[in-house]
């Protein structure tokens, strides 16, 4: 990711720095003599900034050894795994709402997956409820309940390239560092951010957080509130995942569908 230079020798005006108000505020104070030019040029780049993190994830690669590497396929290939078993017990239900499905299937994933730690066995339950909404109601879906009604549902089948998804007690992140949970116990890796990639950790909600492979790599997703999230910018894109399969019912023939070469 390219990110916006930031001078450190400047500081923007307070009522810049809240990103409470629009970037124009700041011409509005530079027009009347409360920001000096200097300054209102430093506030409006630094809000730009700001809102080009909103509407888009920060991603981070991640320089990782081969034995991390292989770390991080493992607890991707064991996120896919648990997904992969809790899928038909929401295609049973038609369940696809987070709290539900926690209550159907928590318990036997930690009792079947005992690898796995509670939190990224809940991790697994959003990304199933996640990826069910996705597909129910992609417009471009064969399986968008607009158009089924109350006919059966597919199986979502999750591919070992599905992402991995993180939170605040699977990811940390502390001043030059970044500590992640695996299999093996919590990976390090040093974490180089500036000012400008910082400020939505500072001042925005996290709304999630993905682990995904891409061209040999595994990098980090963040997105930030009030961007509408991944969810949204999938919905919106003509494709679905390659990483997920939807196996139809036994009575249906199977439905091709979009498929799309990148994660979104």
């Amino acid at each position: 990711m390219r990110a916006c230079s930031v001078s450190p020798s400047l500081r923007p005006h307070p009522l810049a720095k809240t990103g409470a108000g629009p970037a124009w505020s700041v011409v509005f104070l530079q027009l009347v003599g409360v920001v000096s030019p200097k300054k209102f040029i430093y506030g409006f780049s630094y809000r730009m900034c700001y809102d080009a993190c909103m509407n888009s994830p920060l991603v981070i690669p991640l320089n990782t050894a081969p034995q991390q590497f292989a770390q991080l396929e493992a607890l991707q290939a064991a996120f896919a795994e648990v997904c992969n078993t809790i899928a038909p017990v929401a295609q049973a239900n038609r369940c696809w709402n987070r709290v539900a499905l926690h209550h159907l299937t928590y318990h036997e994933m930690r009792q079947r997956f005992p690898q796995i730690g509670s939190q990224m066995v809940c991790n697994a339950i959003y990304s199933v409820c996640r990826s069910y909404r996705l597909i129910l109601n992609h417009p471009h879906s064969p399986w968008n309940l607009a158009r089924r009604g109350d006919l059966p549902i597919p199986r979502l089948q999750f591919q070992a390239s599905a992402p991995v998804y993180f939170d605040r007690h699977t990811l940390t992140l502390k001043p030059g560092q970044l500590s992640m949970y695996t299999l093996d116990g919590r990976m390090r890796f040093r974490l180089d951010l500036d000012a400008a990639q910082m400020q939505p950790f500072r001042q925005a909600r996290l709304r999630e957080i993905v682990l995904f492979q891409q061209f040999g790599q595994y990098r980090l997703q963040f997105w930030f509130d009030p961007a509408a999230g991944a969810m949204a910018q999938t919905e919106e894109s003509e494709h679905l995942p390659e990483y997920l399969l939807a196996l139809p019912p036994e009575s249906e023939p199977a439905q091709p569908m979009p498929r799309e070469t990148a994660l979104t």
